[in-house]
């Protein structure tokens, strides 16, 4: 198969992840499902909902669905989020489908995610850019977008600090004690927030802030590759990811980082490790790659060169797709040829593998499936980069940061 028709095909495959797995009646998407059923309870997830509105609008460009029944999923994603309990305007990481009620993440975290707020806002004003048709029901839609937006009370999380919060509950308050600095996976956090139109911060929160974070600037070179931000060996790869699936790292600089350089950068440091394989990892070479936070064989955890216990993540590879394309489908081919079935099914690649072990994931996962399909339409027309970039919201917000392109 080709290039570009395999990438179809596992975009396709993947989506209907969002689409067959949704929530019944609100349509949002469920943290995860298994490889054999669809989900059956009410918890949804609200940064993997940002990340099922953008697939929406990756499938009715490529004629998978219509554009009425996009609108019509969105519309019942629209009602329930604007019904949903929300703490300053800001989402909590999990949430019941058919009510809206707060489900805990855990015991104190069981109030407002500022960053899974992020990722669904992304998400929701590259649906307010694309679904731009003068009809009653699309312009509902952006009437929805604009009230839930606007309403995020981003300058409330930085409790009178030059930095954000993550979390707040009505019942532990700030117990939490967890501030948003970088680097890591929250530059959409700070972008939105600097470019919020009722409450946003100001720029000095996110320079002494996020960019004042303990592992924020690095600069030193890993597999003779040098990192311009990061911990070292760049950690997990969804840091080059998650907020980058809206905003485009091409030409984006600041005083700190040239941002295609530190993705790029990223991407190469942690395919260098994979085809080094210091720890002989069973399977791991130049075809197989990709180390990111998913499940594994001893449950969930985050998987970095400086943390490896031999567990590939596919959507790492292919979700690296724009800043290593070669690399990143030579992982696909190797994945499909050399595991088949063992790792592809109903929804696209299972979350993770360890051959070492000999164990394969059930399990998809929204934050992981979502990427996926973005990045890897970003690498083949840039769709969600040029929707989420041309709001003009996000144009004051990267001005006021002082970013330029």
């Amino acid at each position: 198969m080709p290039d570009e028709e395999l990438l179809e095909a596992v975009q396709r495959q993947t989506f209907g992840f969002f689409w067959e797995a949704a929530h019944p009646l609100s349509g949002l998407a469920p943290d995860r499902c298994t490889t054999g059923a669809v989900p059956t309870d009410d918890l949804v997830a609200t940064g993997g909902s940002g990340f099922a509105a953008m697939a929406l609008i990756v499938a009715v460009e490529r004629g998978w669905i219509t554009r009425a029944a996009a609108v019509e999923r969105l519309t019942h994603m629209l009602d329930l989020l604007t019904r949903a309990t929300c703490y300053h305007g800001a989402f909590p990481h999990f949430m019941n489908g058919r009510t809206g009620a707060t489900i805990p993440f855990t015991r104190k975290d069981d109030g407002a995610d500022l960053v899974e707020t992020s990722f669904l806002i992304m998400g929701l004003l590259c649906v307010r850019e694309y679904f731009n048709r003068d009809t009653a029901e699309e312009s509902r839609i952006r009437g929805l977008v604009n009230y839930i937006w606007n309403d995020v009370e981003w300058d409330w999380y930085t409790r009178g600090r030059p930095v954000l919060q993550w979390h707040w509950s009505p019942n532990n308050g700030w117990a939490l004690e967890l501030d948003i600095r970088g680097w890591n996976e929250c530059l959409v956090t700070y972008l939105l927030a600097a470019s919020s139109p009722r409450y946003a911060i100001d720029a000095g929160v996110y320079h002494q802030g996020f960019a004042a974070g303990r592992n924020f600037l690095n600069g030193k070179p890993y597999y003779g590759i040098p990192l311009p931000l990061g911990a070292s060996f760049g950690g997990p790869l969804f840091l080059s990811q998650y907020s980058f699936c809206g905003i485009d790292p091409r030409g984006l600089s600041d005083r700190y980082a040239d941002y295609w350089e530190q993705n790029s950068s990223h991407v190469r440091i942690n395919h260098a490790h994979c085809t080094a394989n210091p720890l002989h990892h069973k399977g791991y070479g130049a075809s197989c790659w990709g180390l990111t936070s998913s499940d594994g064989p001893d449950g969930y955890a985050t998987h970095a060169p400086d943390n490896d216990d031999g567990t590939i993540s596919p959507t790492a590879a292919l979700s690296s797709m724009p800043y290593a394309p070669k690399e990143a489908m030579q992982a696909l081919r190797h994945f499909l040829g050399a595991y088949g079935e063992r790792v592809w099914g109903r929804f696209g690649f299972i979350d993770a593998f360890c051959e070492s072990r000999d164990w394969y994931a059930d399990t998809y996962l929204a934050i992981d499936q979502g990427p996926i399909v973005l990045m890897i339409e970003n690498y083949r027309t840039g769709l969600l980069w040029k929707l989420f970039m041309n709001a003009p919201e996000i144009q004051s917000g990267l001005r006021a940061l002082s970013f330029s392109r």
